[in-house]
């Protein structure tokens, strides 16, 4: 357990990593309310576990790799559990959201990202979304830069072919290495 003063330091960077978190949660999960319950639930973890955490200044990576296992852990349990709407999740979907007099494109790159894998669209939004550099990626994710590198090059080659084809969003889901091999042929 955390000593008092320590946990009020702890409590005041946690909320100071909060906005980042959200914006995280709301990109990977592609709706506002999804990605608020995984925060909830990241910073619920966090609260518990603040004792293991060895070095205050790569708390942001440590709450995004906690984010990041529960977001594998829903999506492995709706893979288990089958197809399931919530109509609810529908009314902050940002791919329907977006006002009538918005722009297309908005609704495309929503589009487009929603079709990336889950590996391509996180690297996405930790380099566009969090200005993170390829040493931040490679340290929080626990990867080779080299490893973080060909992943960005990937997802930006099929981002862009997805907004270049109009390519419909998939739905998110954990796919096995021979599923991806012949989505690639």
């Amino acid at each position: 357990m955390l000593r008092q003063d320590s946990q009020k330091e702890f409590n005041s960077a946690l909320i100071a990593q909060l906005p980042a978190l959200r914006r995280y949660a709301a990109a990977l999960s592609g709706s506002v309310s999804s990605g608020d319950d995984l925060v909830q639930d990241c910073i619920e973890r966090a609260l518990k576990q603040g004792d293991r955490l060895r070095e205050q200044q790569k708390l942001g990576a440590w709450l995004r790799s906690i984010l990041h296992n529960l977001y594998i852990d829903e999506l492995r349990r709706k893979r288990s559990r089958g197809i399931e709407e919530d109509i609810t999740e529908l009314a902050d979907d940002f791919a329907i959201s977006v006002p009538p007099s918005g722009e297309a494109s908005q609704h495309e790159l929503a589009a487009a990202l929603g079709s990336l894998s889950e590996e391509h669209r996180q690297i996405l939004l930790l380099v566009g979304l969090e200005g993170k550099n390829y040493r931040e990626i490679a340290e929080d994710l626990r990867i080779p830069i080299g490893t973080v590198m060909s992943r960005l090059a990937r997802a930006r080659e099929r981002l862009r072919f997805a907004l270049e084809n109009g390519i419909a969003p998939r739905s998110a889901s954990v796919t096995s290495l021979d599923a991806r091999r012949r989505l690639r042929q």
